[in-house]
C-alpha cells in the first residue's frame, strides 16, 4: 500500500512536470507566432513603402524628359535600375529565410536610390524644370516616400531582432526549429554607405584635356 502511494505520488509529481513543461512550450509557441506575424507585417509595409516609389518613377521620368537637353543617361539609369528590381525574386508578403535573397533584393533597391539621387542633382542645373508644379509635387512624394521606406526599414529590423531574439534564447532555443522558427535576415547597412556618391557631369560632351607627358 506504501509502495503504491508513493508511486501514485511519482506519477502526479511527473504529470504536473509535463504540465508545466507544456504550458512553457505553449506559451513560447504561441510568442514565436506572434513575432513572426509582427515580422511579415513589417516586411509587407517595407514592400508597400518601395512599391510606391516604383510607382513614381514612370510619371518623374516623363516629367524630366520633357525637359530640353536634360540627360538622358541618368534617365536611362534610373529605368533600368527600376527594371532590376523588378527582376529580384522575393516574397513580398512573408519576410525572406535566404540572406542571399534579401541582400540581392537590398542591393537593387540601393543602386535605384542612388540613380534618383543623381537625377535630383542634375536637376539643379535646369532651373525652369524645377519651377513646374509637377515636378515639384513629384520631387515632394519621392522624398516623402524616401522618409517612409526609412522608417518601414528600421520597423522591420525592429521586429526581426525581436523575433531573432527570441528564437535563439533559453529554452525556446532548444525547440524553436521543430516549430518551424529559424533566424532571419535583416537589413543591414551597404558598405561604404557612410561615403555619398561621387557625382560627376559633363554637360558640354568635352574630354578633359590630358596632361603632358612628363619627359
Amino acid at each position: 500500500m506504501k509502495k503504491f502511494a508513493i508511486g501514485c505520488g511519482v506519477l502526479v509529481v511527473l504529470g504536473l512536470i509535463v504540465l508545466v513543461i507544456v504550458a512553457i512550450a505553449g506559451g513560447s509557441y504561441n510568442r514565436l507566432v506572434n513575432l513572426s506575424q509582427k515580422v511579415d507585417s513589417s516586411w509587407a509595409q517595407v514592400q508597400n513603402d518601395y512599391q510606391r516609389r516604383a510607382d513614381l518613377i514612370p510619371n518623374l521620368v516623363a516629367t524630366v524628359s520633357g525637359a530640353a537637353n536634360f540627360e538622358k543617361s541618368t534617365l536611362t539609369e534610373i529605368t533600368e535600375a527600376r527594371a532590376s528590381v523588378g527582376k529580384v525574386n522575393i516574397d513580398t508578403k512573408a519576410a525572406p529565410t535566404d540572406p542571399a535573397k534579401l541582400a540581392a533584393f537590398d542591393q537593387a533597391q540601393s543602386q535605384l536610390s542612388s540613380a534618383l539621387s543623381r537625377l535630383l542633382v542634375v536637376v539643379e542645373r535646369y532651373p525652369d524644370l524645377k519651377a513646374t508644379a509637377n515636378f515639384t509635387s513629384l520631387q515632394a512624394q519621392l522624398e516623402g516616400t524616401e522618409n517612409r521606406i526609412t522608417v518601414s526599414r528600421r520597423d522591420f529590423n525592429d521586429a526581426m531582432q525581436a523575433y531573432d531574439t527570441a528564437v535563439k534564447s533559453f529554452p525556446t532555443v532548444f525547440y524553436a526549429g521543430a516549430f518551424g522558427f529559424h533566424e532571419k535576415p535583416y537589413f543591414t547597412a551597404t558598405a561604404g554607405s557612410e561615403t555619398p556618391p561621387k557625382v560627376q557631369f559633363n554637360f558640354d560632351n568635352t574630354k578633359p584635356a590630358a596632361a603632358p607627358a612628363k619627359p
